[in-house]
């Protein structure tokens, strides 16, 4: 009877110790430090290759795109006079503008660009007044009324559309 406890525990510790370490392990792999463009640039410590999230606003003028791929982007943020080159691959959202405020996610390299993999903007705050102010907010729908047609009356030959070939 002690030896089926023993094996039991045994078990039981491993099955908890192995769940620990996928759950330690997977956090690792996963988490990103989040920094402001100053933040960043005061830090002593070097991120290079590491995950970050930066957030700034794009400087004015900054972006510019590849003639022969589009999808190429390249801009600076600012926070605080502290500025940050950006190099971006993909489709940009359509609040990416000049001013903005944008969150990159992706790695620095050794020369000190940010590489993203993912570019987020966010919802201007003059939406945020007119919302208080009783207007809409982007992305919401007028209450609805849709127009009613007429019910045809299938069996009258008159009422079916006619088609012409």
């Amino acid at each position: 009877m002690k030896q089926k406890k023993i094996k039991f525990a045994l078990g039981s510790v491993l099955i908890v110790g192995a769940i620990g370490y996928l759950i330690a392990t997977g956090i690792n792999s996963t988490s990103t430090y989040f920094f402001t463009v100053s933040e960043l640039m005061d830090q002593k410590v070097s991120f290079h290759g590491t995950g970050l999230k930066v957030k700034g606003n794009v400087v004015a003028g900054s972006i510019e795109r590849d003639s022969n791929d589009y999808l190429n982007v390249h801009f600076s943020i600012e926070e605080k006079n502290s500025n940050l080159n950006v190099v971006y691959q993909g489709v940009t959202p359509d609040m990416f503008q000049d001013g903005g405020e944008v969150v990159v996610e992706g790695a620095l390299d050794k020369q000190g660009i940010f590489h993203a993999n993912t570019l987020l903007t966010s919802c201007p705050s003059k939406y945020e007044a007119e919302k208080e102010a009783g207007g809409m907010h982007p992305g919401t729908l007028p209450d609805y009324q849709p127009k009613l047609k007429p019910k045809l009356d299938l069996k009258k030959v008159d009422s079916l559309p006619k088609t012409t070939v």
